[in-house]
């Protein structure tokens, strides 16, 4: 009787009121589900990690410490350091600073509603980079992530281990021997065109951070795409630009639907994808087609990724195994960014470290011209360079191109005495432990190449703090690409030049992905 007289008394209503409701039943439900994403959530986070003893930042509705992360580095990169100085940290990531010396060195800030947890120590920093509990994965921001580059830093669980067993043999050993004369072959351009730039007193000014810029990003065309190399310049161009403007975007992505707006940044950004897109589709159709005509892949990134895709195909042509075509164009988006950048970055400031040094830079040449003398630099050579390893070494502690890496717990874990719940970031900054005195001794800023000459084990008081290209399974799988490009670079830099800063020179490294210098790095160059 009771149902009957509802179901007459449903039936009595008009449909617009029924709609209405409905309507504002579901309108309810998501501003429920929104209001506890954005504040009760991080307020059960915020009381669970301080009942364990973790101090940090109280978090603000929807920003968190955003503004305050913004404001910290406007105000820290209006002013150059002193020439010399490489005490760098209060300068490049004030925030960060600030709150390990108020909250100490395991502390909590807010990433927009997301609890930010910085973790300094070196012993549990590789616990989360082993991933030896299983509970951590990469932070995703889809909307972004695809912008700049969804490859294999980006992949988690079975397709992380696909990508990275395809892309594993293009850093081999003998396919990075292959590589030498693209390497050289770049170098030699960059040194004709600097002896090109010689005034009638063998001498000159040069901004090298564009043009060791150039220099990487002609590699890494000439080493993804070999003979076709020359189209691929423009891919360099395009993502030297959305780098920029990633920065820009991921500070403001916390906002619901912020990446989905028409703003002007968001639009171009969008803009350089398509564009990228579709140059690499066309390399990638040209490559295919003459891999079906059965020419040589050229064992290029390309050709490996391509040969590799073939091989895992059905029947049907279905990729199975092997990646799809979008999944290539994504890994070759980020062989660009991660290969061009980072080496771009170390070179540029060991130039201007051993400007800052010259008695490590004569120590350097004369170890360089020892081995080769004028000649080319051949791998068996470059492997034996003891003196210019350890200058790479230390500029990478004191300016590690990446100086944070970050993990998401995706379920309850516990590391170092503190439970964490599911949803929290860990912040591991590379920068901060690099300078640490507790781990590297009071000389922690000088810039010291031999603490390394018994290798990087013993170079600290912990063999696991120097992180320049992370730790455990997911270490940089180019680290040995990056390391001996830079040493074919410097050493043919320092066959034919000797180099100083320039007057024009400001000390001011900051952070755009990795850690750039923000006025450039002027150097004077002098032919030998």
């Amino acid at each position: 009787m009771v149902l009957a007289a509802l179901i007459t008394a449903a039936a009595s209503v008009p449909r617009s009121f029924l709609v209405c409701g409905l309507l504002g039943l579901v309108l309810l439900w998501q501003g429920g589900r929104l209001l506890d994403k954005l504040w009760w959530r991080p307020r059960r986070l915020e009381r669970a990690l301080r009942a364990q003893g973790l101090r940090g930042t109280s978090y603000r509705f929807l920003t968190g410490d955003i503004k305050e992360f913004g404001r910290l580095n406007e105000e820290a990169w209006c002013r150059p350091l002193p020439l010399g100085c490489h005490d760098i940290v209060p300068r490049v990531t004030p925030f960060l600073y600030n709150n390990v010396r108020e909250h100490g060195k395991t502390c909590f800030s807010w990433f927009g509603p997301m609890p930010n947890v910085t973790i300094t120590d070196p012993a549990f920093v590789k616990d989360v980079l082993s991933n030896k509990f299983g509970h951590f994965e990469k932070p995703q921001f889809p909307a972004l992530t695809k912008l700049l580059s969804d490859g294999l830093t980006s992949h988690d669980g079975e397709k992380w281990v696909k990508h990275r067993r395809i892309l594993n043999p293009a850093f081999h050993l003998e396919k990075l021997k292959l590589m030498l004369p693209a390497f050289s072959a770049s170098c030699e351009e960059l040194v004709s065109r600097w002896t090109q730039s010689l005034g009638s007193d063998g001498s000159c000014e040069l901004d090298v951070w564009p043009e060791l810029q150039t220099l990487t990003g002609d590699v890494i065309a000439r080493t993804a795409f070999g003979s076709n190399y020359l189209e691929g310049r423009r891919i360099f161009e395009l993502q030297a630009e959305q780098a920029e403007r990633f920065i820009g975007a991921i500070q403001k992505i916390v906002i619901p639907g912020y990446m989905y707006l028409p703003t002007k940044n968001n639009k171009r950004m969008r803009q350089i994808n398509k564009e990228v897109n579709l140059i690499l589709r066309g390399l990638i159709g040209k490559r295919i087609q003459a891999m079906n005509e059965g020419e040589s892949t050229n064992d290029d990134l390309l050709g490996l990724l391509l040969e590799s895709n073939m091989r895992g195909t059905d029947e049907s042509g279905q990729s199975s195994l092997g990646m799809t075509i979008e999944d290539v164009i994504e890994e070759c988006k980020l062989f660009y960014f991660a290969g061009m950048e980072t080496t771009s970055v170390l070179l540029t400031w060991t130039m201007v470290l051993l400007s800052m040094h010259p008695e490590w830079q004569d120590r350097a040449r004369e170890e360089v011209i020892g081995l080769f003398g004028k000649n080319k630099p051949e791998y068996e050579g470059l492997s034996r360079l003891k003196t210019l390893t350890m200058i790479l070494h230390e500029v990478l502690r004191l300016y590690p191109p990446a100086i944070v890496f970050s993990r998401k717990t995706y379920k309850e874990m516990k590391i170092g005495g503190v439970t964490y719940p599911a949803g929290v970031i860990v912040e591991l900054p590379v920068l901060f432990i690099h300078h640490d005195s507790d781990t590297w001794g009071s000389d922690v800023h000088e810039f010291r190449p031999d603490r390394f000459a018994e290798g990087i084990s013993k170079a600290s008081r912990d063999p696991g703090a120097f992180l320049p290209f992370g730790w455990g399974p997911r270490i940089c799988i180019g680290q040995n690409f990056a390391l001996l490009e830079a040493k074919m670079a410097l050493c043919m830099i320092l066959q034919q030049f000797e180099f100083q800063l320039a007057p024009s020179y400001s000390h001011a490294p900051h952070t755009v992905m990795t850690l750039h210098p923000m006025h450039g790095a002027q150097i004077k160059l002098r032919a030998l």
